[in-house]
């Protein structure tokens, strides 16, 4: 078990033992320490100290209390998706995390055209550029400054704020936060000793919640936040090489490996054998893996070792290594990620037509 996977499993209140207690007992200090700073940094902010920056158009923000995997890059699709059948044109703000221009601002795709490969502007912003046809995607650190350059270049209608929820720095008109229903606040504690990115007290910041990784019938807590259940859907399967679809039969009855480079690796293999795939290895590689020799050498010992007909992966590690020239690129078949909200939408509908109506 890798040192990050252990983390995780403390962080989430999975892992116990004297080990563990041993980490709790040093990172708690900090874990205060690091919630104090959020704590007053918020009321800076809230008390004017600190100045928020608004853009002249509505500014819906999508993103998350905890660190990673609760589906911010499939909501996000989904809320633009549901703006453009409306007739807005839509430019997502992205921080462009792992790309070389990490920091600067730029243009990944002016909803004609992709810009820029994930080498350059990280894995998310190319995977919504890709993904969502019309969509125009600008990155930077500083979303106020990607703003003003997306409505001097791109003339969006409205802008989405992707994995927007701490940058307070930046007027939004919509705050949509996603909790993961299994564990909505880990082992309760902030960063480093548990996945709360800032107190729990923030969530007051939100309009509206929705949980992700709902059970059929599930019941979740009530936050005093208008709430909605959502599920995690794997649909399509794509072959890197050729671009062509598989059925899930032929995953169904082929040897299958699996592995990917995300906040929540477990889950992505779940989903798989959800849908009837058994796997016959798994490899689970830190949050946006970057595919140097390292980690491809890790992927060509599993070939070797399993044998497998398909190599499965999720879209976000697929856009990485789709321009790859590697011997097993046949094998290798990306899957897609779709948000299934539980009321088929009707909360999203009426905050999107009570903000666009103001």
């Amino acid at each position: 078990m890798s040192r990050a996977v252990w983390w995780r499993g403390v962080a989430e209140g999975s892992n116990n033992g004297m080990a563990s207690l041993a980490m709790k007992l040093l990172l708690a200090p900090f874990a205060v320490l690091y919630g104090m700073a959020l704590r007053v940094r918020a009321l800076l902010y809230q008390g004017g100290i600190l100045s928020i920056h608004k853009l002249p158009c509505p500014v819906v923000s999508i993103g998350n209390i905890t660190v990673g995997g609760t589906g911010k890059t499939p909501a996000t699709m989904l809320v633009a998706k549901e703006l453009q059948q409306r007739g807005y044109r839509v430019a997502v703000l992205s921080r462009g995390y792992g790309g070389s221009l990490e920091g600067q601002v730029a243009v990944v795709s002016d909803g004609k055209s992709v810009l820029l490969g994930p080498e350059q502007a990280g894995d998310e912003p190319c995977l919504l550029a890709q993904k969502v046809p019309s969509l125009a995607v600008v990155i930077g650190s500083d979303r106020y400054q990607a703003g003003l350059l997306a409505l001097e270049r791109l003339k969006p209608d409205v802008l989405l704020l992707d994995d927007g929820f701490q940058h307070i720095r930046l007027h939004r008109d919509l705050n949509i936060l996603l909790l993961d229903a299994t564990r909505p606040f880990g082992n309760g504690w902030t960063l480093p000793l548990g996945l709360l990115r800032e107190p729990r007290i923030a969530m007051k910041r939100a309009d509206l919640a929705l949980f992700t990784r709902c059970r059929s019938g599930q019941v979740v807590p009530d936050f005093g936040l208008p709430s909605c259940c959502s599920e995690h859907r794997l649909t399509g399967f794509n072959q890197l090489k050729t671009g062509e679809e598989l059925q899930l039969e032929t995953l169904q009855k082929g040897r299958v490996a699996a592995f990917a480079g995300i906040a929540d690796p477990a889950a992505f293999f779940d989903g798989l054998q959800g849908l009837g795939i058994e796997l016959a290895a798994t490899v689970a590689l830190p949050d946006h893996a970057d595919y140097g020799a390292g980690q491809l050498a890790l992927l060509e010992r599993c070939i070797t070792e399993y044998a497998p007909d398909w190599l499965l992966t999720t879209g976000k590690d697929g856009v990485k290594l789709a321009g790859c020239d590697l011997p097993w690129k046949s094998k290798l078949v990306a899957t897609g990620l779709e948000l299934k909200l539980a009321d088929n939408g009707k909360l999203l509908q009426s905050a999107l037509d009570k903000l666009l109506s103001s």
